[in-house]
């Protein structure tokens, strides 16, 4: 059974999850990897929604999920110790199966998986748990700023020294394969494609979700051992106010690429400085939210954020593949971003149903019986 949830990181993780997918669905119809999407969606309707999830939902969602990932560690590893059952043991086994799980998700269904990344920077975030909740979160936060401000400086100058070196590359023959492969293309040509797309996205830049990963996780465990959400009725002004500052100041930086150029430095300074601090604002936001009603509509697809994230990815490579029904290349920015509010719709409606018969979501369930080593009581009993 579950015990001592936090409304409010159940509602940030639902949340997160619908801007997640938001940005995954560029990713799912078009081949956004090998294309410089700022010129590519530059008339109509796509503008203006491109416009939209540029600059408050790219790069602003992941370091949010990734906050509350460490925070809810920090909550199994109070529950755990309280159990007088061993947390290193355990959170390494969890770690373990999410690291499977997700090289599933990249063999079998996308390239764009996040669990692998969460499962290495879990490992290394166990080295960190016992530190002190101030010191975990200013240390995050060092992790964080030292190599993201050097990295803004030098690009910086490479741009203002080489600017037509710093121009975003476009890959016309793998836009060309991605269309003709993802489209038409067999299982196994899929796959093989969908193995190269993820090497491509990750190996090359490997260190960067080391950067901003794992300093998420450091905050997000510090600002567990701090109280930071349970307490924040202490000190609603100072998080309001918090939080207006650190989304003005992101969202300067994510206009960049509209207001000068789209290029390596402007998306590099728009996802890695504007996309955390809008993070941080829309974090202290949704905990001002408190205990109202209209906010707890998120917060079964929180409870459950495993299972519905592997289950977008598993319907949309159905709906966009070659194997499925194709659409990859055919629709509009305009019309992927329909479909998936109302995939996310119907997925908060499902959630909703489902928390009342089930403790655990399918993937959640089968993490939990792998970190404990035993089979977790799974359904509901029925008040008669």
């Amino acid at each position: 059974m579950q015990s001592g949830r936090i409304a409010v990181i159940d509602r940030m993780r639902g949340i997160a999850l619908f801007g997640i997918l938001l940005v995954n669905m560029m990713s799912f119809h078009s081949p956004i990897l090998y294309m410089d999407a700022v010129k590519h969606w530059d008339t109509g309707l796509d503008s203006i929604i491109f416009f939209f999830i540029d600059v408050f939902v790219q790069g602003s969602f992941y370091p949010l999920f990734a906050l509350v990932f460490g925070y809810s560690l920090s909550l199994m590893m109070e529950r755990v110790a309280g159990r007088g059952l061993l947390f290193y043991k355990i959170a390494l086994r969890r770690f373990t199966v999410l690291l499977m799980i997700g090289a599933l998700h990249i063999v079998l269904v996308w390239h764009g998986d996040i669990l692998v990344t969460y499962a290495i920077c879990g490992f290394m975030l166990l080295i960190w748990m016992k530190l002190s909740g101030k010191v975990l979160v200013w240390l995050g936060s060092l992790f964080y700023a030292i190599p993201n401000i050097l990295l803004f400086f030098t690009l910086l100058f490479l741009w203002r020294m080489m600017p037509s070196e710093m121009a975003l590359p476009q890959n016309v023959e793998s836009i060309r394969q991605s269309m003709e492969i993802y489209a038409n293309g067999s299982f196994a040509e899929i796959t093989s494609l969908r193995m190269k797309d993820w090497g491509f996205a990750n190996l090359g830049s490997f260190l960067q979700f080391f950067i901003s990963i794992l300093p998420f996780f450091m905050m997000g465990v510090g600002a567990a051992k701090c109280k930071l959400f349970e307490n924040v009725d202490c000190y609603k002004g100072k998080v309001a106010a918090f939080s207006i500052v650190m989304f003005l100041i992101g969202t300067a930086f994510k206009l960049l690429p509209f207001l000068l150029e789209s290029n390596i430095f402007t998306v590099y300074s728009q996802d890695m400085l504007g996309g955390p601090l809008q993070a941080f604002s829309f974090a202290g936001f949704i905990a001002l939210t408190g205990k109202k009603k209209y906010s707890d509509i998120f917060s079964a697809a929180g409870k459950i954020s495993l299972t519905i994230y592997l289950s977008q990815s598993i319907i949309l490579s159905f709906l966009f593949y070659g194997y499925g029904f194709g659409l990859y290349g055919k629709v509009t920015l305009t019309e992927g971003t329909m479909i998936a509010i109302c995939l996310y719709v119907l997925q908060l409606l499902f959630s909703r149903w489902w928390v009342k018969q089930y403790y655990y979501g399918p993937v959640e369930w089968l993490l939990r019986a792998g970190s404990y080593w035993s089979l977790p009581k799974w359904k509901r009993e029925r008040n008669l």
